[in-house]
């Protein structure tokens, strides 16, 4: 398949590349994830202002740039070869998702405002007894006069922490399992009867354990129609698993081109290890399996906008293969550089810890195996 991309993409990947080189270095990124508030605001602002990437998958009627998943997936790419903590993924890719499938001027409203910077999303979305089926939900959101009542605890909400806003699925009917009778609301995060439990992850990021007890929320919290959230929220993870695939490629390949610096300049019984045949090989296996990583990628991308079973096929079967990918680059990448490879000081072991939590973000490997299997059969049946 050829495919090229046209010059405003080219140029939007060429402005990010510039700036995040020049001013989010290893050094800048860890200073930030360790601060206490485990992002840059002023990056954020920058993003909105100076380079307009907060846009880019919005349309120019919407304030953004016309563009879309392509979009986001060059920036997610980009980001993710600077291990990059701000949270394009859950306000832009997620948040923004589910505001366009939405609709209504109160989600245009918000989108001009993730556009300006003005607005941080987090998706609350996972209990703590659900593992990847988006549907076992055990928050509620009950009828309370014209608004409603929101009780439940949400596990591990990405961003969280600095968000300003937070978009929670909860059941308003049906049982505990089933499709119908899922909603999503949006709850303003410090609104009365939330409370949140942050820690830092592994990657570097931030996480909460948000916690719902009888939140009040007015009735245009609803967000799309009731009981009818379900397809939304697929939808919109299958977009945001695809984005992390992108982000996952940035991620291999900065492991693989490290690796490969410090192959060159490690020696053993006095030769660059560079030099050892059996290392030569690991890493073009290495290179493989990113350049794999990116086709298969491209490939979930484009088909995003098909029909449901092709798109979940697409996603399933990128975000399998990248998460094996992610696991052999990873430990290639560690194995090669040894026990340093593991520190701090080296930027090599940060980006292995990324790409393991890639790994199982959005479904691990046999999730998405065992959806590929089950949608393949379908198609066949």
């Amino acid at each position: 398949m050829d495919f090229s991309y046209t010059e405003t993409q080219t140029m939007l990947r060429d402005t990010l590349a510039r700036y995040l080189s020049d001013r989010y270095d290893h050094e800048t990124r860890m200073k930030v994830s360790r601060s206490d508030a485990g992002w840059s605001a002023a990056t954020w602002k920058a993003f909105a202002d100076e380079l307009g990437i907060l846009g880019a998958p919005f349309t120019e009627a919407q304030g953004g740039l016309g563009g879309g998943a392509l979009e986001n997936m060059i920036v997610m790419e980009e980001l993710g070869s600077r291990l990059v903590v701000e949270p394009y993924l859950s306000t832009v890719v997620i948040g923004g998702g589910v505001l366009r499938a939405t609709g209504g001027a109160a989600a245009d409203d918000l989108i001009g405002r993730i556009i300006g910077g003005e607005v941080v999303t987090a998706f609350a979305y996972a209990e703590p007894h659900g593992r990847y089926d988006w549907a076992d939900l055990k928050t509620t959101a009950k009828k309370d006069g014209a608004g409603w009542v929101l009780n439940g605890h949400k596990a591990v909400v990405r961003d969280a922490p600095h968000a300003t806003h937070l978009i929670v699925s909860a059941r308003t009917g049906g049982g505990q399992r089933d499709r119908d009778g899922v909603s999503l609301f949006l709850v303003e995060k410090g609104a009365r009867g939330v409370s949140t439990r942050d820690y830092p992850t592994v990657d570097g990021g931030r996480a909460s354990e948000v916690y719902f007890e009888n939140a009040s929320l007015p009735a245009d919290a609803l967000l799309g129609a009731e009981g009818a959230a379900l397809p939304v929220i697929e939808r919109v993870i299958d977009e945001a698993t695809v984005a992390i695939c992108a982000e996952a490629t940035g991620v291999m390949r900065q492991l693989h081109l490290q690796t490969m610096d410090y192959a060159k300049q490690r020696k053993q019984f006095g030769r660059a290890i560079s030099d050892f045949q059996v290392l030569q090989h690991r890493m073009v296996d290495m290179f493989m399996e990113v350049e794999q990583s990116v086709s298969l990628t491209l490939m979930a991308t484009l088909k995003l906008e098909e029909s449901d079973a092709e798109r979940m096929k697409a996603v399933s079967a990128a975000k399998s293969r990248v998460g094996k990918a992610c696991r052999f680059v990873g430990q290639s990448a560690i194995q090669i550089h040894g026990g340093m490879g593991m520190t701090d000081e080296l930027a090599v072991g940060h980006y292995f810890k990324r790409a393991t939590m890639i790994e199982n973000q959005f479904g691990s490997i046999d999730h998405h195996l065992a959806r590929y299997e089950r949608l393949s059969f379908d198609a066949a049946a």
